[in-house]
């Protein structure tokens, strides 16, 4: 089974920041969790913390591509 993980940090409208997840298998649209943070810094670091383990079938993909 051919599996994604996305991870990014992005803003939102209310000038806070949030670390963006996705993942699910290749060729659908996956599932997205949202964590809200108050700043830049906090955000990234929570992207810094996040590992994915590719021993479980998680490829790493291009930068924007999720199928």
């Amino acid at each position: 089974m051919r599996r994604f993980h996305r991870r990014d940090v992005q803003p939102d409208l209310f000038g806070n920041w949030s670390f963006v997840r996705q993942w699910g298998r290749i060729g659908n649209p996956g599932r997205p969790r949202v964590d809200p943070s108050p700043t830049l810094r906090e955000a990234q670091a929570a992207l810094d913390r996040h590992h994915v383990n590719e021993r479980k079938g998680y490829a790493r993909l291009p930068t924007g591509e999720t199928s």
